[in-house]
């Protein structure tokens, strides 16, 4: 059995803070994972069954045009559900243009009255009793949804500093505006970087509250601490660096998106493009359903089987302080794994120990032992990924 880590004050406390938050609030108001790496590694077709971890529900849209049998979103936080259940009814009800001014703006000035009108009655109660109190997120003429919910909270203070910082505010604009990387890390390197990395920047990455917001818990932040010589202010600086020196910024909506505010028509998620928004209104939507509980509970409700899952980053967490619940929960994942399953998830770890020493099942056989990881192709791919903020990307296929 995996070891429990032995919690000291200050992880308590920590942990404490970061369950009040995570247990009252949406964290993320969009996806943190690029889906175009997943793509490579899933190759979802007809016939295929999915579990996805719901977070902002950009993802599960994106992974359904691709027209899998199904998709079973499922989450514990039922503020991340209420959102992809916004989503939908978006879909289903409205064009493309007020859609993609509410999700890719981040602004629709009637977006309140559609709301109440259009969309409010495609919601499950607590939905709607989420959305009801914070319809206007949508209304701000000089804000943007993307600066609400937890993460949005951390998005939104950055935006109001560049106000006091007008040189590096040009900077980045000027930054998302070229469209080759020579010119990209020349500004970079020579307008950005340079005043970016203040002491107070590193100070506030540091703290395990902005962390919090982040929806990073303290566990998270620890396995970076220790991989990383210069903490997680220094682990964030190197993966910047390497996203707006190595990956192209014209197509990367992650950053932009946080930085800005607001998707462009060119450079936003797959579910955010004309032709894609219709085919999901075509159909394409009535392939997701809606879990509100843990990945365990959904794979005990019934014999489902799946044939790909995608796990986002929970066990990092659950291996520190709950090993029994993720031993139960990966002997569920293979229980309910068609024989072609294949799984990823990602990590604050490039190789989380637990992958080693989990038993799982009576018999207590190894985890590593069920699974056949590709770890050169995770590699390779993990260079790639334009959000480039977790330190390991895992792939796996379930052995017999």
């Amino acid at each position: 059995m995996a070891a429990r880590t032995k919690a000291t004050l200050a992880d308590k406390l920590d942990q404490k803070v970061f369950d009040a938050i995570y247990s009252r609030a949406l964290v993320y108001n969009t996806c943190w994972e690029d889906p175009a790496v997943d793509r490579q590694v899933l190759h979802i077709g007809a016939g295929d069954r999915m579990l996805v971890i719901t977070s902002a529900g950009c993802n599960v849209l994106d992974y359904v045009l691709l027209e899998p049998e199904q998709i079973h979103a499922v989450d514990a936080n039922p503020r991340q559900n209420a959102l992809l259940e916004l989503k939908l009814a978006g879909i289903r009800q409205l064009d493309f243009e007020d859609f993609f001014a509410a999700f890719g703006r981040g602004y629709h000035p009637r977006f309140e009255q559609l709301y109440r009108g259009t969309l409010r009655p495609d919601l499950s109660p607590f939905a709607r009793a989420f959305w009801d109190r914070r319809v206007r997120w949508f209304g701000n003429p000089s804000g943007s949804f993307y600066f609400h919910g937890l993460s949005g909270i951390v998005a939104k203070t950055f935006h109001r500093y560049l106000r006091f910082r007008p040189r590096l505010a040009a900077s980045i604009d000027e930054l998302f505006e070229t469209r080759s990387l020579d010119d990209q890390r020349h500004i970079y390197d020579n307008r950005v970087e340079p005043l970016i990395w203040t002491p107070g920047v590193n100070w506030t990455l540091s703290r395990q509250l902005t962390m919090s917001m982040l929806g990073v818990p303290h566990p998270q932040r620890k396995e970076v601490q220790q991989q990383h010589e210069r903490g997680v202010a220094g682990f964030i600086r190197e993966s910047v660096d390497y996203v707006f020196r190595q990956l192209p910024v014209w197509t990367n909506y992650f950053w932009m998106v946080y930085i800005r505010g607001r998707y462009t028509e060119h450079c936003c998620p797959e579910y955010l493009q004309p032709d894609n928004f219709s085919a999901l209104k075509g159909g394409l939507v009535d392939r997701i359903s809606l879990h509100t509980c843990t990945v365990a509970e959904l794979l005990a409700e019934s014999d489902r089987r799946y044939s790909k899952y995608v796990l986002l980053d929970h066990m990092d967490w659950m291996s520190s302080y709950h090993p029994d619940a993720l031993a139960e929960e990966w002997a569920l994942i293979l229980k309910r794994a068609r024989g072609d399953a294949r799984i990823i998830f990602r990590s604050a770890h490039a190789a989380p120990t637990y992958l080693e020493r989990l038993e799982i099942g009576p018999e207590r056989r190894l985890l590593h032992d069920r699974l056949r990881f590709h770890s050169e192709l995770a590699a390779a791919l993990q260079r790639q990924d334009r959000v480039h903020t977790y330190a390991g990307f895992h792939v796996a296929d379930v052995l017999a």
